[in-house]
């Protein structure tokens, strides 16, 4: 069973579709970072999901039943845009509001556990506006955390934040999956932090799901290259491209792509005279994936 099946979803506005015929599918257990550009149909995806919006058409189920069905909307924790808090309530006033509205037996445990899953026990009697926008964001997700929802909903929560703030929501993230059993459906436009906890991608533009693919697919498509610096870079350059197919001068480095074999260009530079300075073997990530995805998309 897939947490989120959608089949030809549409939804337009003023006569421009914002999501057209989206196909989208998500593993239970997973986190699936929805990638796209600014106005591709990530928000709206998702607010359709939620039912913030009314699609123009299309079915989307939640775990195997319509997302309609009550049984399975209270399964569902979403932080989309921002917390919705009164900025002079405390955070433990904001949460409880929202527990009572869910209906919650138990809420002062039930806020409790959510503020440790965030980090935030220590902040419950702050006042909402006093806190940052990690604070904030975290905030938000508990809200969503509230009640144990099986499928979390996430939009853009780690744009703004600082290196220690993206790497709790990192951490939040994993522990929410895997501790849990929830999965998340996360957009972000911060690729390489989404590369480290995401087990599945979905890359939409213009509103259409472009590819869809999990994390090890990705690795397994991932091109390599060897990136090399030599006192004479333009002779090592057209050594290197009598030898090998895909060789680019960038930057202070020569690059040979899709090959892996340090030694044998190590070799191949020695015995035309240049004396290799500084060797590196890399592997594309998520980031340059995508842009290339995208540019070969440009050109059909």
């Amino acid at each position: 069973m897939n947490a989120i099946e959608i089949r030809n979803l549409s939804k337009s506005f003023r006569g421009m579709y914002a999501v057209d015929k989206l196909n989208m599918t998500v593993p239970v257990g997973a986190i699936y970072g929805f990638i796209g550009e600014n106005g591709s149909g990530k928000s709206t995806t998702e607010k359709l999901i939620c039912g913030h919006l009314v699609a123009d058409g299309g079915e989307i189920k939640l775990f195997g039943k319509s997302f309609t069905d009550a049984g399975v909307r209270v399964r569902v924790g979403a932080l989309i845009e921002n917390a919705g808090c009164f900025p002079n309530s405390s955070v433990w006033a904001n949460l409880m509001m929202q527990a009572i509205n869910l209906g919650l037996e138990n809420r002062d445990e039930e806020i409790r556990r959510v503020l440790k899953i965030v980090r935030m026990e220590d902040s419950a009697r702050i006042k909402f506006k006093s806190c940052s926008l990690g604070m904030k964001q975290r905030i938000g997700i508990a809200m969503a955390l509230l009640g144990n929802p099986a499928l979390l909903i996430l939009d853009e929560p780690i744009n703004g934040l600082d290196t220690d703030g993206m790497r709790i929501m990192r951490e939040i993230l994993v522990e929410v999956t895997q501790n849990l059993g929830c999965t998340v459906l996360i957009s972000s436009h911060i690729l390489g932090e989404l590369e480290k906890i995401a087990t599945h991608y979905g890359i939409i533009r213009q509103g259409r799901m472009i590819q869809e693919l999990s994390a090890r697919e990705m690795e397994s498509r991932s091109r390599v290259f060897v990136s090399v610096k030599t006192k004479d870079m333009t002779g090592a350059e057209q050594a290197l491209r009598n030898k090998f197919y895909n060789v680019k001068r960038e930057g202070e480095y020569v690059c040979i792509y899709d090959v892996d074999d340090t030694e044998a260009i190590v070799e191949h530079l020695i015995k035309n005279g240049h004396i290799v300075s500084e060797v590196r073997k890399n592997k594309i990530g998520l980031e340059e994936y995508y842009i290339e995805l995208m540019s070969k998309k440009e050109e059909l």
